[in-house]
């Protein structure tokens, strides 16, 4: 029996995607492709993804050409044997329904809410309801709980997730008395509890790797596993022209040159995120935050925080991701972790590898607290 048709559809990356782009086919129609190749790019509102293959095939037609704009769901190629008549496959090109209910989905998505802890008001957004021990996501400095939504939705098909903004950041309160490892950990700490957390997997980026890291020093009995990504806390080193950048950029074409220094390929970076950063820190009281920030953990140009000896004595397993081009944190802090630590460093990723390797890092953490 021969393998069937089966259809490349717009993915719906992160729960508030409603269309997508096709920026260009990695594969010419006819080309044969293996399991995990890359086969189409696609831009969204933050940033430009890669359709990867969920299994080998043979790409037979294309459909919507580089340039066009659809709906999640839309049909983008078609997927079948080589010895497949086209008579067969233009049938099912003109039989194919949108999936609608994906489509729906989008627009009524789970939103964010709000809780207070430490004193201090968090939005969080929690998908999915599964698993003994949810997962909890914390972003890097400068983002927000949207930098996993190639993640989490993904994840949550498994098990409760939350991704929580860090106060300064996001929808959370701006009004900061401090903003050092300490504080944070109080304010994330708290957030579990009035989460009703009490085991929690931890994933977190840059500052929010050192902020899990250092909850897990402080309360190693609440953490059953610990994912750092390019986490901040793990060397001396920083680019400062990238914080100092962030922290002052007013404009589309500075926002452009700073934000280009977190990916390996500056392309990926949507017009819409590059907005929706500005747009962030025209808000009352996030230059301050950022500022504190800064000044907490990085000043002087140097990582001001050093988590390494306590995270070589923690008990959870814990596991580093990082980009092999990272521009901001070099990938020499992984590469000198001892055998204690499982790290993973990624080619073709930069300082966002959970946006520009999403699948993989997907992947791994899914092994990695399945295990």
């Amino acid at each position: 029996m021969s393998a069937p048709i089966t259809a490349i559809t717009m993915p719906q990356w992160g729960l508030t995607m409603t269309e997508g782009k096709v920026v260009n086919w990695l594969k010419p129609e006819g080309a044969a492709f293996s399991e995990g190749d890359e086969i189409l790019e696609i831009e969204t509102s933050k940033i430009t993804n890669v359709v990867e293959a969920d299994a080998a095939g043979v790409l037979r037609r294309v459909v919507a050409q580089a340039g066009a704009t659809l709906p999640v769901g839309a049909l983008l190629g078609v997927v079948a044997p080589e010895t497949m008549p086209e008579a067969v496959i233009d049938e099912f090109v003109a039989g194919f329904k949108r999936n609608e209910p994906a489509a729906a989905a989008a627009v009524e998505a789970p939103a964010p809410r709000e809780l207070e802890a430490a004193g201090t008001r968090l939005r969080f957004l929690e998908l999915g309801s599964g698993g003994d021990v949810p997962i909890l996501f914390l972003h890097g400095f400068g983002a927000d709980l949207n930098s996993w939504m190639f993640n989490q939705p993904d994840l949550a098909e498994e098990r409760r997730t939350v991704a929580l903004d860090l106060p300064g950041h996001g929808g959370s309160a701006k009004d900061l008395a401090r903003a050092d490892a300490d504080a944070l950990v109080d304010v994330v700490e708290g957030a579990l509890s009035e989460l009703g957390i009490g085991r929690v997997h931890l994933a977190g980026h840059s500052l929010g790797g050192a902020v899990a890291t250092a909850l897990a020093v402080r309360r190693p009995e609440r953490i059953a596993s610990l994912t750092l990504i390019a986490p901040a806390g793990l060397g001396p080193e920083i680019n400062q022209v990238f914080i100092d950048g962030f922290v002052r950029m007013a404009r589309r074409k500075d926002a452009q040159e700073v934000l280009a220094l977190l990916v390996h390929d500056p392309a990926m970076l949507s017009r819409a995120m590059v907005e929706d950063v500005l747009r962030y820190k025209r808000i009352d009281g996030v230059s301050a935050a950022l500022e504190r920030f800064a000044q907490a953990w990085f000043a002087g140009g140097r990582q001001l925080l050093d988590l390494r000896a306590g995270l070589a004595a923690l008990p959870m397993p814990v596991q580093v991701i990082w980009g092999r081009d990272d521009g901001i944190i070099p990938v020499a802090h992984a590469e000198a972790l001892g055998p204690r630590v499982a790290v993973h460093i990624l080619p073709g990723a930069g300082h966002l590898p959970h946006m520009e390797k999403a699948r993989e890092v997907n992947r791994l953490i899914r092994r990695f607290i399945g295990s």
